[in-house]
């Protein structure tokens, strides 16, 4: 809310305040001014607006179950009747002589309404107790002002005396006072609700509070037939009338009264009303989304589902218009994005080693559901023929995109649009669809660049290094350069104990024969387990886990693989006199990366933690794996271990506790 408008609510709301303060400070300018027939129709119009607007606060507080609303119509509601029962007493219109009873209704009943207004402040969630009590709110006015008239009209005691001239004296001025402190109170919790929700309704709701509070100042000053007197009936009227303005302001723009009063309603409220709109804006999206799976096109008008939906909701014919539009925005949005979605994942496809068919097969899925109304085909050139995967020919009303790989023509995407109607055509593609679609077609012929090149890189690279470090070199050949990083590794050594008196032994084949069989054994276990071979030393493997893959449990897999080897080499085992592995398992820093030349390199792990890894390997028994103590503190309850004792280990200062692992869960 801006200065300027801010002083120019001050003014509005000031300039009563300051001309009844005027009048009383200054009493030759309190003129006298009787008219019992304008007085009679200014506070009748000042009942009929009070009386309307309270009815419609009424209707939407049943609507949303909000007890703020009820609240705020019994202020309308008190304040109207009251007003109708203090027309009554027009000396001359109605009754011949002034009535007690009716001539004090107005201070009673805008005093009653200060406390309503007072009482719809607070919060009032789902499950109050106040919520029992609606029913009764809401008879409450006719009751109290039947219960008032009667009073009146039988003139029973204290409705028996003779009307004072002033219409306000004694205790009724301290209770005007106590009225219009309870609305000063009220309208500034209204104005604070304002600052954050900037309600229009609302703004003129805390005036009005304002204008009412200074109206009881003036029911507590004012004179008889006087100014001052005048000056309280006008400022009811404006400020119902101010309200009523405001609410057909918002019924010109919304079309309905279903939402005028929404500003006004607690927050459980407006989230439940929120949740509302939010359910008919999703009814709309489906319901369009199945209008067009018939063919229907999404402006075509809405008929039986519009009606459907508006009875459902409460939507006037505008409302659904413009939820029409709105859905039919946020189909868009969400099918481009699911367009766009699917885009990304088939760029993604293009750094995965796969096989080509498998690659092409799970673009096409990704097509088909970017275009899910839609029939998407890839077919690729073979002998120079273009085949598609269900054997089918090619479609002569399809939208054709091609696939290239080095600028020559290997495949098409296919994209074909059914015809809405038996005898219509199919309709074109919109520029974002064709934009889309040929997207894809890039993207696709980037996959099958990409995987016939790892075709032929394939072999040659995981035939000498691990498929881990394969993996990651092809899909990222920058990581070849020379260098690395420290991570938190898992290191499995293992050799043969035994092996050189095994080899003085026997011949050259026997040893080969043993050392293949052994490797043949032992190097899918690793893999299984996600472990990276980094080199084979005559009899002794190295493995590392956590590299260049990311594992969190890679001491888990580490050590799990250890006890894989031991039983794959009993497997093989094909003599007695083959010498047996001893597995070390240890976990912490290393230098992950490529060491070696420019010509010559290897992946591997440096540092303390693989020298350590090599240090347990040695302790080991044939056939058994140990692990270093951070190893055993990551393998947890899930291990059964038996300590060795502690070790003192060639490098380390303070001796080192080792573990055999004989079981892992």
């Amino acid at each position: 809310m801006s200065v300027i408008r801010v002083l120019l609510w001050l003014v509005h709301v000031g300039l009563p305040a300051a001309g009844l303060w005027l009048l009383v400070t200054r009493p030759q300018l309190d003129h006298l001014y009787l008219h019992n027939a304008f007085h009679f129709w200014l506070i009748l119009g000042a009942a009929a607006l009070s009386l309307g607007l309270g009815v419609l606060l009424l209707r939407a507080a049943r609507a949303h179950r909000d007890m703020r609303l009820v609240l705020v119509s019994l202020v309308f509601q008190l304040n109207s009747g009251f007003l109708g029962l203090h027309a009554l007493a027009t000396p001359g219109v109605i009754l011949s002589t002034p009535n007690v009873g009716f001539t004090v209704a107005v201070p009673v009943g805008m005093v009653l309404g200060g406390l309503a207004a007072l009482a719809s402040v607070p919060e009032y969630g789902p499950t109050a107790r106040a919520h029992r009590f609606t029913e009764v709110l809401a008879a409450l006015p006719i009751t109290i002002m039947a219960a008032w008239a009667l009073l009146s009209l039988t003139r029973v005691p204290p409705f028996d005396t003779v009307p004072d001239p002033s219409e306000a004296q004694g205790p009724l001025v301290a209770l005007a006072f106590v009225g219009a402190a309870c609305y000063l109170v009220a309208a500034g919790a209204y104005a604070y609700r304002y600052l954050r929700t900037r309600g229009s309704l609302l703004l003129s709701v805390l005036t009005a509070f304002v204008l009412l509070a200074e109206a009881l100042f003036a029911v507590g000053f004012g004179r008889s037939w006087r100014v001052s007197w005048w000056e309280w009936h006008v400022l009811l009227g404006i400020a119902f009338l101010l309200i009523a303005v405001s609410a057909h302001r918002n019924f010109r723009r919304e079309g309905s009264a279903r939402g005028l009063f929404d500003s006004i309603t607690q927050r459980s409220t407006l989230t439940a009303i929120q949740r509302d709109y939010a359910r008919a804006l999703e009814e709309m999206v489906r319901a369009l989304d199945a209008r067009a799976s018939g063919g229907v096109a999404a402006g075509a008008p809405l008929g039986a589902v519009g009606q459907e939906l508006a009875r459902r909701f409460g939507l006037t014919e505008r409302q659904v218009a413009v939820l029409q539009q709105g859905a039919r925005a946020l189909g868009n949005e969400r099918e481009q994005v699911r367009r766009l979605g699917a885009l990304v994942a088939v760029g993604e496809r293009a750094s995965v080693i796969r096989g080509e068919r498998q690659l092409l097969g799970e673009i096409q899925r990704l097509a088909n559901l970017a275009f899910d109304q839609d029939t998407v085909r890839i077919g690729m050139l073979r002998r120079g023929q273009l085949s598609f995967e269900d054997g089918g020919p090619p479609q002569p009303s399809a939208f054709v995109f091609p696939l290239t790989v080095k600028g020559i023509r290997v495949g098409v995407l296919e994209l074909t649009r059914p015809a809405p109607g038996f005898a219509e055509a199919a309709p074109g593609l919109d520029p974002a669809e064709q934009a889309v679609a040929q997207s894809f077609a890039a993207q696709a012929s980037t996959v099958i660049e990409n995987a016939r090149l790892y075709q032929q890189l394939d072999g040659l690279f995981r035939s000498y290094m691990s498929p881990q470090v394969a993996t990651t070199l092809l899909a990222d050949p920058t990581q070849a350069g020379l260098g690395g990083e420290i991570h938190e590794v898992s290191v499995l050594m293992a050799d043969l104990r035994g092996y050189t008196p095994f080899a003085e032994r026997v011949g050259p084949e026997q040893v080969m024969r043993m050392l293949n069989t052994y490797y043949g054994a032992i190097v899918p276990e690793i893999l299984a387990e996600g472990g990276t071979v980094v080199q084979f030393v005559g009899d002794a493997v190295m493995a590392i886990f956590n590299a260049p893959v990311r594992q969190p449990d890679h001491a888990v897999r580490a050590a799990r693989a250890g006890l894989a080897l031991q039983r794959a080499t009993a497997a093989v085992r094909a003599q007695p006199e083959w010498p047996m592995f001893r597995v070390g398992v240890n976990t912490g820093p290393a230098i992950v990366g490529n060491v070696g030349a420019r010509q010559m390199r290897n992946f591997t792990a440096l540092g303390d933690t693989t020298n350590l890894a090599a240090r347990l390997e040695g302790l080991a028994e044939p056939g058994t794996v140990v692990v270093g103590p951070l190893t055993r503190e990551r393998l947890g309850e899930r291990a059964v271990v038996e300590c060795l004792g502690d070790f003192d280990i060639k490098g380390k200062t303070l001796p080192v506790t080792v573990y055999r692992l004989l079981t892992l869960g």
